[in-house]
């Protein structure tokens, strides 16, 4: 296996490193400091605050809304209701079934009814209190297993309660020596980024608004906006505003055509901040999911079938949950061979919280559950965890479950070897604040009880399913005082993965020139696609190569005609030399909607992980030790942003198997706080061991393999793994609270086993 090789460049003040390097993010000390600007940040004279008044209730129909009472508070602009969209009056991603502001009925709580301008953010939001709206409630429709099975449960949508059903269906031997069933739940995850919604839309002189937004997206949020405003896409200008975390949540609109029709009606320019209450309600979760699996196999653990039910509860609105299904569906054998497979997936309308994009997107789900029924599977067969896996491996070569075969490098039984040679942590200190719960804990560590898990993932990096997936990059070459000198502009959000130093560092190397600017990212160059599915790296990163290359031989074929001349008399007799191109992956092609078949994916990443984690049985605390992972990212461009991103996925994974949750009950947020809604902190964090590989995709730019997701999904299972490994108990739920464990009633016959 190839390692990572080092590019040697000079280094120095305004001068980058090449591919390979730890090039500092030049946002780092800033953010570190406080003195970056995030989009909560933007300020201008005269500026009006903007509030929304949000639904109670999770169904409802609207008889009437009276503003008076808002409109009648000094300092208040504008108030606007559904009557008063310019444009059309619905958006989405993917299905165009979510009103700008709610037309005669509310579908969730928190649905936004009408929006207010006034001269400060307290008036505003008290000026929105101040609405009077009449709701007549109706029965809400929250189980999601009733709105796809039940031909009487009310439809939240004129057209039913389905939004899609993807079926995989492989073979046709379902009998086996070893079958192993389970049922499982996945909960709903939030993004939790910690900078809430917020922007700053400012009228413009042609009419139309300048919009300055925290997103994932500017095309698609101008392709959304500019209709719901009856402008002109070239008159809806956005530009990329400070980005505090994004992890899926920013691919839907919140507040940008709010914002932006408080701006156009007041002719001012208008914020809105969403405080993190209103924050939980103003974008969509990871969908929760439920799924019954049975594996079958031979008595030495060869996998023979799987058969599997995946439901996704999408709730309210569309947003992406035809892709979420389709990569739950596409994946959910996981990285295993097996000749025969059949899957249903489902994603539902109910009247819960919209669910779309997380990290992970439908794989994370599916991995919980094949990988819990992998650990099931090794104990019926008498193998050990890691040896049920390598027997039924995935590598290059091999075909996932829709017929597409791996035509990469995929080297999961090595990775595995691996990650089982690394060693172990030392047995728990005596310590108590080394044990679960701390020295708040009420023993002194005899409940305490070790357990080590694994998990395996598999990850689609890139849009799929013949999404025309690109992004452009306009690379220009100029002299800066007696210096040549680079500047990159894409439309490519930076929500803290660390693209733009990558960009530079691309431009860097394929121009050999050290001074590199990368431009704000905005709508006045071609669309760069959203910063999801890992794809940044690979599509832009691709776009600014192949631009690079294109000034590069422009630039050699002027020197070549001019050979007396410098790189700088060159620039400097015949001025800057620019180039714009756009970069595409290869084709992908949609799953046949009956059997599932079809090379639906463009690249696929691998990364597994141990987990240690010490149990208190008695108190349900849990406390992770260590977690190992083995990652496979082709191509090395960053280590240190690399490392971050393996860091920061296993540590969602590790919160969505331990502790994050949006609770709903009856179509209502129980917990929108960080108070209630627990997110892992740094005393959560365990040290971790990384091996990181290289083995190139021939098909991707330097070989590179998306690196952001993979880890999200094998850290889940893993730590699940663990903490049965430690209680003898089933915890078939993610994430496992404390009384999942102590008032189980296996618990304590289950921890002394386990010993």
């Amino acid at each position: 296996m190839e390692r990572r090789t080092t590019t040697e460049t000079a280094t120095g003040s305004g001068r980058l490193s090449g591919l390979g390097e730890s090039v500092p993010r030049p946002d780092g000390t800033l953010k570190v400091t406080g003195e970056f600007a995030y989009s909560s940040d933007l300020w201008l004279e005269g500026m009006l605050w903007g509030a929304t008044l949000r639904s109670p209730h999770p169904s409802a129909w609207i008889r009437s809304i009276d503003a008076g009472p808002a409109l009648a508070m000094p300092g208040v602009f504008a108030v606007l209701t559904h009557e008063d969209v310019p444009g059309e009056k619905f958006y989405g991603l993917e299905l165009r079934d979510q009103p700008v502001l709610a037309v005669d009925q509310v579908r969730y709580q928190g649905e936004p009814v009408a929006i207010v301008a006034a001269d400060h953010p307290e008036t505003a939001r008290r000026a929105a209190a101040a609405i009077v709206v009449d709701y007549e409630e109706r029965e809400a429709v929250t189980d999601p297993r009733r709105a796809a099975f039940d031909p009487s449960c009310p439809a939240v949508h004129p057209g039913g309660n389905l939004v899609r059903h993807q079926p995989v269906r492989v073979g046709s031997a379902f009998e086996a020596e070893v079958v192993v069933t389970g049922e499982y739940e996945v909960g709903m995850q939030d993004q939790a980024f910690l900078g809430p919604e917020s922007g700053l839309a400012v009228p413009a002189e042609d009419g139309g608004v300048d919009l300055f937004v925290a997103t994932q997206w500017l095309h698609v949020d101008q392709d959304q906006v500019a209709p719901c405003l009856g402008l002109p896409k070239d008159r809806v200008r956005l530009t990329l505003a400070g980005v505090g975390g994004a992890f899926g949540a920013r691919e839907d609109l919140s507040m940008q055509v709010h914002a932006s029709m408080l701006a156009l009606r007041t002719g001012r320019p208008v914020k809105m901040v969403y405080g993190r209450e209103e924050s939980f309600f103003g974008h969509v979760h990871r969908h929760p999911a439920r799924m019954r699996y049975e594996h079958g196999a031979t008595a030495d653990g060869r996998l023979v079938y799987v058969k599997a039910e995946i439901l996704l509860d999408g709730g309210a609105y569309c947003s992406s949950t035809p892709a979420v299904v389709g990569n739950a569906a596409s994946l959910g054998v996981g990285p295993y061979e097996v000749g025969n497979v059949w899957i249903d997936a489902y994603g539902v309308y109910t009247n819960n919280p919209p669910c779309g994009a997380m990290r992970g997107f439908g794989a994370v789900q599916a991995c919980f559950a094949y990988e819990s029924q992998m650990d099931r599977l090794a104990a019926a067969c008498g193998l050990s965890p890691v040896e049920i896996r390598v027997r039924n491996a995935v590598s290059q070569g091999s075909r996932l479950a829709t017929g597409q075969v791996i035509d990469t490098p995929a080297p999961l039984a090595d990775m595995l070897a691996e990650l089982a040679a690394m060693p172990l942590p030392p047995p728990a200190s005596p310590d108590l604040r080394a044990l679960p719960g701390g020295v708040a804990q009420t023993t002194h560590g005899e409940g305490v009880r070790r357990g080590v898990g694994y998990g395996v993932g598999i990850k689609n990096i890139c849009f799929s399913e013949g999404f025309d997936d690109y992004s452009t990059a306009r690379v220009r070459v100029e002299l800066a005082g007696d210096e040549p000198h680079v500047l990159v502009h894409t439309a490519a959000a930076e929500v803290g993965q660390g693209l733009v130093t990558v960009q530079a560092q691309i431009a860097h190397m394929e121009l050999g020139i050290g001074r590199v600017t990368v431009a704000p990212a905005d709508t006045a160059v071609g669309s760069a696609g959203s910063s999801s599915a890992s794809r940044q790296s690979y599509v832009t990163g691709g776009a600014v190569k192949t631009a690079c290359e294109a000034v590069r031989a422009r630039l050699d074929a002027l020197r070549a005609a001019h050979p007396d001349l410098s790189l700088e008399e060159v620039l400097e007799r015949f001025g800057p030399v620019e180039e714009t191109r756009e970069y595409r992956h290869r084709p992908t092609f949609p799953m046949d909607p009956v059997t599932g078949q079809g090379d639906s994916h463009t690249q696929l990443a691998l990364c597994v992980h141990r987990a240690v984690v010490d149990v208190d049985a008695d108190l349900g605390l849990v406390k992770v030790v260590e977690l190992a992972a083995v990652q496979d990212v082709g191509k090395i461009l960053n280590p240190l942003a690399l490392e971050g991103q393996i860091h920061g996925g296993s540590a969602q994974g590790l919160g969505l198997a331990l502790m994050e949750e949006v609770q709903v009950r009856d179509g209502r947020v129980l917990n929108p706080s960080f108070t209630d809604y627990l997110i892992p902190t740094i005393l959560d964090m365990p040290p971790m061991r990384l091996s990181v590989l290289e083995n190139p995709d021939p098909h991707a730019p330097y070989g590179l393999r998306g690196a952001g997701e993979p880890p999200t999904l094998s850290s889940t299972p893993a730590v699940a793994a663990a903490v049965r490994a430690a209680t003898g108990l089933d915890l078939p739920r993610v994430p496992i609270r404390p009384e999942d464990i102590a008032l189980a009633p296996a618990a304590a016959a289950g921890a002394q086993s386990a010993t």
